[in-house]
């Protein structure tokens, strides 16, 4: 359709301008995100970046961490010096109120102990019927007096927050034909994901 009014120029260049930042921003923030961390730890050694090449520090900290997952896993010795480390950690007063919760909201997303890989659609509203998606994160609650009850989280849309709730076992029923991940991705996006980690129904506006 040839353009022919001034507002015609204008819808178009604002229709393709603002395509254009949907295409560019996801690959600017993740260069910028990736560039920050590595300028980060490299200036916490300026040393190493300023005598060798830049980005080093950046290198031997992940070749590090590696090394220690390796050992930590791998290795009875090194198990054990873990180990000894982390009883030590949590037992020690004011150190344990940073360092337990920390240890178990990582462990959470990563590792053996990983808790939100296991996705459930949980009623919240009965009348009208209303349901979340969730991650189900205690299968039993009988401990504090609530049999029959489960502990599901519920992340909140475009943010790395959520909350928990505790709600009767015949409210959550398990999510079908959806990895852990998409549903996390479908949560996280408000929907727009979807409904298997490499789909998204968003569309740009014609």
């Amino acid at each position: 359709m040839p353009l022919k009014t001034k507002e015609d120029y204008l819808n178009f260049f604002l229709k393709y301008f603002f395509q254009g930042l949907m295409i560019i921003g996801p690959f600017g923030l993740t260069i910028f995100v990736i560039w920050y961390i590595v300028s980060s730890i490299d200036s916490s050694i300026p040393f190493l970046s300023e005598n060798l090449y830049p980005g080093i520090t950046f290198l031997l900290v992940i070749a590090a961490t590696v090394l220690i997952g390796f050992l930590g896993s791998k290795f009875v010795f090194g198990r054990l010096i873990f180990d000894r480390v982390d009883s030590f950690l949590e037992k020690t007063p004011g150190i344990k109120h940073i360092y337990t919760p920390t240890k178990d909201v990582m462990s959470s997303f990563v590792g053996d102990k990983k808790k939100f890989n296991n996705p459930v659609w949980v009623k919240t509203n009965e009348n009208p019927e209303i349901w979340r998606i969730g991650f189900l994160t205690q299968k039993e609650m009988g401990e504090v007096e609530k049999h029959n009850y489960v502990a599901v989280y519920l992340p909140h849309s475009y943010s790395i927050s959520g909350w928990v709730i505790i709600t009767e076992e015949k409210n959550i029923k398990p999510v079908v034909g959806m990895s852990a991940s998409a549903a996390m991705k479908f949560a996280v996006s408000g929907g727009v994901a979807g409904f298997h980690s490499d789909d998204n129904v968003f569309k740009a506006p014609e």
